[in-house]
């Protein structure tokens, strides 16, 4: 029998989230996700009123494929995917897979010239700006290792997550999304870390399950050349297939000057040396999803951990919340200023907004988790 908590999922995913109406052509991109939950995807678009397309692939052929490739053939792949993406007008991606390092035998030259060839048109050219999408993982055995839990209770989290009340966090978000978009200048203190820049008219935007499922944030960008200063993440991030610990900035007029990452250190400096804007920050965002509350190396959860922010090198999303930098990186990274976590303070124009992960204006008081939870 089908587990109910997937029509509610699809129901979120095709309602509240890409809106679907009898006018949308969907793309559905399942990664590895069983077939009864991909059929109950298409059937609650199709009960949209939607037209419905589909690509189905797997992640270990795609590590096969990856291992193989050259310029020439994804510059192939991405003329077939940038034509399939021009003829839809919403994209849903779901995301499985049992191995969360499928990649890592994949060269970082391969995966930055596949980043070039295939994100850039397909990705950043054309997907997130001209259609309606939204994105998930789904929750498998290999996700609930990394996240230290059985695989019954991974799955009980990622639905408790996911479908949480987003109407709720879109009325509590509404006034920081609000400040963000009065702010000139921020600062972040914690150990380590000690950064100041501007957002001035950047703009700001609050999500709350539109695009990324789960959901909670409100992101903006750095004026690209303002950040001064350093910072020290404390979260493992996996990025192309490897583990990065202890990330280092410095960072001098919005460059990121000096890298460290322990024993991956030669590694993250050739993804920052992609291309020019990879040194560069295309996004500063602050999380407020009051179930994500532990690391669990994977991105779409990290970045939504209640207290925590993520300040991301690479490309920018288009305007608001966009400050122009292009890449073919975007590398969402996460800092956690929970007082176990080190703790850590947030100042907008020199009045604090957030200290050791918690809003301490009353009016953003709403997104605390014990008020969103």
């Amino acid at each position: 029998m089908l587990d109910p908590r997937i029509t509610q999922l699809a129901e979120l995913f095709c309602g509240h989230a890409v809106r679907l109406d009898a006018s949308d052509r969907l793309l559905i991109h399942a990664f590895d996700i069983p077939d009864e939950a991909v059929a109950e995807f298409v059937r609650i678009a199709r009960s949209k009123g939607s037209q419905v397309m589909l690509r189905l692939e797997s992640s270990v052929i795609r590590r096969e494929l990856m291992l193989g490739m050259t310029a020439e053939n994804a510059r192939t792949i991405a003329d077939v995917e940038l034509h399939e993406m021009k003829q839809a007008t919403a994209y849903i991606a779901l995301r499985g897979g049992s191995n969360y390092a499928e990649m890592s035998e994949v060269s970082s030259e391969t995966m930055a010239m596949w980043s070039k060839e295939y994100s850039t048109p397909v990705v950043f050219g054309q997907r997130v700006p001209h259609s309606k999408w939204a994105v998930t993982r789904w929750p498998s055995p290999g996700m609930a290792q990394q996240a230290g839990m059985s695989t019954k209770a991974f799955e009980d989290f990622f639905f408790k997550v996911c479908c949480l009340d987003y109407a709720k966090m879109s009325v509590a978000s509404k006034p920081l999304e609000d400040l963000m978009n009065r702010t000139d200048r921020v600062e972040i203190k914690g150990p380590g870390t000690n950064l100041s820049f501007s957002i001035k008219g950047v703009g700001a935007v609050a999500c709350c399950g539109e695009a990324n499922i789960p959901d909670g944030e409100c992101f903006t960008a750095p004026v690209r050349e303002s950040m001064n200063g350093e910072i020290t993440y404390n979260t493992v991030s996996l990025y192309q297939g490897t583990e990065f610990k202890d990330i280092y900035y410095r960072v001098v007029n919005g460059r990121i000057e000096e890298a460290r990452a322990g024993s991956q250190t030669d590694k993250l400096n050739q993804i920052l040396d992609t291309d020019e804007g990879a040194r560069y920050f295309g996004e500063w965002a602050l999380g407020f999803n009051p179930h994500v509350l532990e690391p669990m190396k994977d991105t779409l959860f990290d970045e939504k951990i209640a207290g925590s922010f993520h300040l991301t090198p690479g490309n920018a999303y288009d305007p608001p919340g966009g400050n122009g930098n292009k890449s073919a990186i975007h590398w969402d990274t996460v800092l956690i200023q929970r007082p176990e976590y080190g703790g850590g303070e947030i100042w907008f124009d020199g009045v604090l907004v957030r200290k050791d992960g918690l809003f301490v204006l009353p009016e953003l008081q709403g997104l605390n988790p014990e008020h969103l939870g």
